[in-house]
């Protein structure tokens, strides 16, 4: 089966335990696909999906975006600030 890079920032490292993993990649999955399935595999993540943020190979995208196998896809956490 082909296979994606995840990589993890700030609470979604914190909560996975990686920096970084290798994910299957089933044909047609969007960015969007792929962060449904990171949240069954890791629930706690569920909070803080809705606003993150998706870079395929490092550049900003949309959860709309197809993937492609061997594609680096990073979900950034929101950034607070004031």
């Amino acid at each position: 089966m082909d296979k994606v890079k995840l990589k993890f920032f700030a609470a979604f490292r914190e909560t996975t335990g990686q920096s970084e993993l290798d994910w299957p990649l089933a044909a047609g999955q969007t960015a969007g696909d792929v962060l449904e399935s990171l949240v069954v595999e890791y629930p706690a993540l569920s909070g803080g999906v809705k606003s993150a943020l998706v870079m395929v190979n490092r550049r900003y995208a949309t959860r709309q975006t197809a993937l492609q196998p061997g594609d680096e896809v990073a979900f950034l956490p929101p950034v607070g600030g004031g």
